[in-house]
């Protein structure tokens, strides 16, 4: 059986939207997965492929990457930068699959990959990965991937269905002004739980809700797992949960939520992006009506 390189190093949703296509290419491969430490344990328990833990945060790092990554025969990039891309030629794989120019985030990562393939971009970019994936193995189809073994209850279990709040985000532009989601947790009440990563506590304990413990990240599959409807931006806890089967409210501003929303439930979202791409234009009447 011929060896495959999965390359998504990171982050969180992005992994999480990358394993449908790895699932559809399981049987077929021998598969490594070359991603980010934080999300080897997802990848191996979901994905079920061997997860090869990397992290190009530094260039110094890379000597190592390399290294970890050798000798397999066909590599796909899903990620599309040049350190993925290179992680791809590094490998020694003859065949190395990624996006091709419309679709690519970093030009010269073109460089690196030998099979450059064509995708609709006004889908969602599950269906982009799909498409990567069946230029590899041809009419792979879409698999149904299984997330709830990834959950696990925190060790201060919560006891209700809440409704829970993401107010944090990879970057600020994506985050939903704060006083509105204090205005919507007033609406709730005892409903609404705040759900905090790292560096975010703070930003929870300014909506004046109930607020969760700290959590790694399968004790918050297991809170979202329970939870009622998540309410956020376009974040990779929203992803995550969405994945998990859980009633989503994606609050979405600068980006298309057609390519970037939460997968199979498109139709519940908020969003400005053909108007104002701001997360300022979300009113908290149009959120509870979806709630």
């Amino acid at each position: 059986m011929k060896r495959l390189l999965v390359i998504r190093l990171s982050a969180l949703g992005d992994v999480i939207h990358t394993i449908p296509a790895v699932v559809a290419l399981r049987g077929h491969f021998h598969i490594g997965w070359a991603v980010e430490p934080a999300y080897a344990e997802l990848v191996e328990i979901v994905a079920g492929v061997e997860a090869i833990p990397v992290t190009l945060k530094r260039w110094s790092a890379a000597p190592a990457a390399r290294r970890a990554v050798l000798r397999y025969d066909v590599a796909v990039d899903f990620q599309g930068l040049i350190k993925a891309a290179a992680l791809a030629w590094a490998s020694g794989a003859p065949e190395r699959y990624g996006f091709d120019r419309d679709a690519i985030r970093e030009k010269p990562a073109l460089l690196f990959t030998n099979r450059q393939v064509a995708v609709d971009r006004s889908r969602h970019v599950i269906d982009w990965n799909m498409d990567l994936a069946r230029a590899v193995f041809p009419g792979a189809p879409m698999p149904s991937v299984d997330f709830t073994p990834f959950a696990t209850v925190n060790r201060q279990p919560i006891t209700d269905n809440p409704v829970i709040l993401l107010p944090g985000a990879g970057k600020p532009e994506k985050q939903w002004p704060i006083e509105r989601f204090r205005e919507l947790a007033t609406r709730l009440g005892r409903r609404a739980l705040a759900v905090w990563g790292p560096g975010e506590e703070e930003l929870a304990a300014r909506i004046g809700c109930r607020i969760a413990p700290r959590t790694n990240l399968r004790e918050l599959a297991g809170i979202l797992r329970h939870a009622e409807v998540v309410v956020g931006g376009d974040t990779g806890p929203l992803h995550l949960a969405a994945a998990l089967g859980t009633k989503v409210v994606g609050l979405y501003g600068p980006t298309d939520p057609r390519r970037n929303g939460p997968y199979g439930q498109l139709h519940r979202c908020v969003s400005t992006f053909e108007t104002t791409k701001s997360m300022d234009s979300i009113g908290v009447d149009d959120v509870m009506e979806l709630i």
